[in-house]
Order: C-alpha cells, then sequence, then structure tokens
C-alpha cells in the first residue's frame, strides 16, 4: 500500500503521470495505449484517459475467445469516446496448439499465454506508433493477488511446452522475452502505468456508472468476458486444482468496501459454474480447440503440475530478487508482484 498511494498523495503521482504522457505525446497522434477486452477495467479506463485529456489508443487482442458482449462492449466505448481502436488477430491455429499445451502440460493458468500475448502485442503498439506509455487497468485493491503457484507462467515456458507437445515455433503468436520486456522498458522507456493504484476507484460503482452512460453491459463475474477465460476460471481450476480464484477476488473487494463478508460468502457458497449448462460449455471449448474428449479428460485426471515442472525465467527472477525490487520500477514503473510473492514463497 506505501508504494502505491491514494488520496491526495495518490492523486498528485497520478497527476505527474498524465503530465508526463501529454508532454511525450506532443507532436505525435498518441500519447499512450490502453489494452481493452470489454469488462469493467479496461473500460473505465478508456473514460478516466478521456476525462484527463489524454489521447489512447485502443488495443483489442483477438485470440478467438472473445464474447459478444465483450465485442459490443468495446464497440461501444471505443465509439462513444471517439477513441480509435487497433484488433491484433492471432493465428488460430497456433492459439489452438499454444492453449492445449497447458491443457497436456497439468498446468492451473492454462491462459497464461493470453496474458503474455497482451503485453507483448501493447508493446508492440508502443514501438510501431512511437508511445512511451502503457496504461494497465489492474488493481491489487478490486483483484487481490493470485498466488504465483496459481497463474505464474512466462514467454520461456510457453515455448517450451508448445515445442514439447507439438514440435513446432511460434510465428503469429506474440510473445516478447523477459529479456526483450526490460530492453523496451529501459533503453525504449516504454512505462507501464497503473492508474487504479494512485486513484480512487470502486469496480462497482466504475461497473454501475459504465451501464448508465455508455449502455455497457455487465457479464457476471471478473475475466468472463472471455469465454475461454470463464471455462478456465469456472471449471478447471476449481474441478482439477481446488482452485476458487473468486476467494482472492472477493476478499480485496470487501477490503475495498465494494462488497461486504456476508454478499460475498454468499456469492462463494454456489458453484463457480452452472451445472445445467457446463457440459454444453466444454463441448463448445473442446469442439473449438479441436480436443478430443479422451484427450480433455486426459489432463483432468493427470497429475497435477505447476510452473516449477517446466523450465521458466523463474529461477533468474528468484536468484535476482533484491537486484529486481530496486530497477523493475525504474524499468516498467511499477514493482512487478512477482518480487514480493517469492518473498513469502507464493
Amino acid at each position: 500500500m506505501s508504494l502505491y498511494p491514494r488520496g491526495e498523495i495518490g492523486q498528485k503521482i497520478w497527476l505527474k503521470y498524465v503530465d508526463l504522457m501529454k508532454k511525450s505525446g506532443e507532436g505525435k497522434k498518441y500519447d499512450c495505449v490502453i489494452g481493452v477486452s470489454g469488462g469493467t477495467d479496461s473500460s473505465f479506463l478508456l473514460h478516466i484517459a478521456k476525462e484527463y485529456g489524454l489521447r489512447p489508443l485502443a488495443v483489442n487482442l483477438d485470440n478467438g475467445w472473445n464474447s459478444v458482449i465483450s465485442v459490443s462492449n468495446i464497440k461501444r466505448m471505443t465509439e462513444a469516446l471517439d477513441i480509435p481502436l487497433e484488433t491484433y488477430v492471432i493465428d488460430y491455429e497456433e492459439v489452438k496448439k499454444v492453449l492445449k499445451s497447458y491443457f497436456l502440460a497439468s498446468l492451473p493458468w492454462v491462459d497464461s499465454p493470453t496474458d503474455i500475448a497482451i503485453k507483448s502485442v501493447l508493446y508492440k503498439y508502443c514501438l510501431e506508433n512511437g508511445i512511451k506509455y502503457i496504461l494497465n487497468g489492474s488493481d491489487f485493491r478490486t483483484e487481490g493477488k493470485q498466488p504465483m503457484l496459481w497463474t505464474y507462467s512466462d514467454t520461456k515456458q510457453m515455448k517450451y511446452l508448445v515445442r514439447k507437445f507439438y514440435k513446432i515455433s511460434l510465428r503469429s503468436f506474440p510473445c516478447y522475452s523477459l529479456y526483450k520486456m526490460i530492453h523496451l522498458g529501459y533503453l525504449k522507456k516504454i512505462k507501464v502505468i497503473r492508474p487504479y493504484y494512485f486513484i480512487n476507484y470502486s469496480k462497482r460503482h466504475a461497473r454501475i456508472f459504465l451501464q448508465n452512460k455508455y449502455g455497457w453491459e455487465y457479464y457476471s463475474e471478473h475475466h468472463h468476458e472471455s469465454i475461454f477465460t470463464k471455462f478456465i476460471i469456472s471449471y478447471w481450476l476449481p474441478v482439477k486444482f481446488g482452485i476458487d480464484k473468486r476467494k482472492i477476488t472477493y476478499s480485496a473487494q470487501i477490503l475495498n468496501g465494494d462488497i461486504t463478508r456476508d454478499e460475498a460468502i454468499k456469492i462463494i457458497s454456489i458453484p463457480p459454474y452452472n451445472d445445467k449448462s457446463i457440459e454444453e460449455e466444454k463441448r463448445y471449448i473442446l469442439k473449438k480447440l479441436d480436443f478430443s474428449y479422451e484427450e480433455f479428460n486426459n489432463s483432468m485426471n493427470s497429475k497435477n503440475r505447476f510452473f516449477y515442472d517446466y523450465p521458466s525465467y523463474y529461477p533468474i527472477i528468484k536468484r535476482y530478487k533484491k537486484i529486481g525490487k530496486y530497477f523493475s520500477k525504474k524499468i516498467f514503473a511499477f514493482r512487478p508482484p512477482a518480487f514480493d510473492l517469492i518473498d513469502f514463497n507464493l
């Protein structure tokens, strides 16, 4: 909390970033990039950017899994705010192999390749347009921070898994290496700014505001704007690993005043997936992935694996965590949570 204060101090920090973004964008078409998913955080971030006089370029990653609601929300928000939108489409044949590799590896966060691709694409558009700032809608106060055991992966691990299970090298799938990210942050001076770390933000209030002002549509749960992500969060994680990410999210929102403890307990007392529709959803997911029931069931029943079971950058990050803590804010403009989670063996 001390690293990212809110209130008067946080507002001053945010205004300082706004000023830096505007100065860096002088003579250019844009002064920042915002990744948009159609979800609450990124949609409200578009509104915030325009409210403070910024000229953002909105970027959406199309990996073949955007829901109808997410596409509609993105279109509605960018058109209403007159924000240019770029959509990066990944070769879906590669998407299938990458995602199936994580299933076959029996890892928890099968959707981590999407996170990797989004980050890489945002840097790509910064490079192409001479933009120095990426606005990110993450907020630990309303999302919490997931244990590394649940969610960690990186480009080194992703490439290893794809080669292991499919013997291919990726061509269109965006995946900048750790060293490339450091190069872009330190030498190219592309910084990632997280406004919600500093300004007062309530996910619940943001959602109501978006609905009333823009006709934005809610999609029921965090990250459910993606069909695939919804399946991983609501079925794969809780059924195979006993992981219910809602507990982390709602714990954070209780502390932030977005929801009461009784409301949260009532929500998580209900299974994260619908018994009546889950089989239909599973059939859809497997058919779209060209993944047989036999392959999927084998993955479900295989021994649970975690990121440390496969090669990754993690040993390097752990070894140099002290240096990383010191320099990461200079490179990225924030300290990646991994450095703190390592301290707690999470």
